[in-house]
């Protein structure tokens, strides 16, 4: 992986608007370095290169939270997760970085239009708690989505959004949910490449970057509008999964 000018203007915006999601706004939006670094390297180095900084951000969410979970819906969704991250493997096994570029692309795309459809109420969270089963199969498609571009946060909320969960719980079962499945692809990623010694190295270099994105985060939150950062992460995130998508099919 070669380390330019180029990579390093846009791994380093990347990695910190993650961090400030992760800090200061749920981390609803902190996915949104692996688009944007697959814009110029390899998906699957993308990937390998977010995922040490993700777990080094869910560590300071855990210490927060830690114990305030709901542990049924926790077991659900990472039991459907596991299952989700080991079919998205046997389908990377089976395609070529243009296919993973594209799902990477429309991950992106489609978590905008949810994320918008929830904001102008097109659709509305379900207010009668899902079944258990309707709960793990929201997890297969967490684990699958969260293995292909870390993001699977919107099959996650779709469950945990009709559990009427209280506010302090339900951040607790996301960070504790996604700290898990972090952890739960590291051993993955690597039997499959996406870790060397390069992307390792370059994210010890960018994990100061990640936590001062989650510093910032947590003072952005009560001085800038949800509205305004949001709106911007979905202008990159929408930007990124159009080009992700064109390069795939072009």
């Amino acid at each position: 992986m070669q380390i330019d000018l180029l990579f390093l203007c846009v791994a380093i915006p990347g990695v910190l608007i993650a961090g400030i999601s992760k800090g200061g706004f749920g981390g609803g939006a902190s996915f949104v370095a692996t688009p944007i670094l697959a814009l110029v390297i390899d998906p699957a180095m993308s990937l390998g290169l977010m995922l040490p900084l993700l777990i080094v951000m869910d560590v300071a969410g855990l210490r927060a939270y830690w114990g305030k979970w709901s542990p049924s819906a926790s077991l659900r969704l990472i039991a459907g997760g596991v299952l989700g991250v080991i079919l998205a493997a046997a389908v990377y096994r089976f395609t070529d970085p243009d296919v993973f570029r594209f799902l990477i692309g429309a991950i992106s795309l489609g978590f905008v239009v949810f994320q918008l459809g929830l904001k102008r109420r097109w659709w509305a969270p379900r207010t009668v708690p899902l079944s258990p089963k309707v709960g793990a199969g929201c997890g297969v498609v967490m684990g699958f989505t969260s293995f292909v571009a870390h993001a699977g946060g919107p099959a996650a909320l779709i469950y945990l959004l009709s559990l009427g969960l209280g506010k302090v719980t339900f951040q607790a079962t996301t960070v504790a949910v996604f700290s898990v499945m972090n952890l739960s692809k590291v051993g993955i990623y690597g039997a499959l490449g996406f870790f060397n010694f390069e992307t390792l190295k370059l994210a010890l270099l960018l994990a100061p970057v990640a936590l001062i994105g989650v510093l910032l985060g947590v003072k952005a939150n009560r001085l800038v509008p949800e509205r305004v950062f949001f709106g911007l992460t979905y202008v990159l995130l929408a930007g990124a999964g159009l080009k992700l998508v064109w390069d795939a099919l072009t």
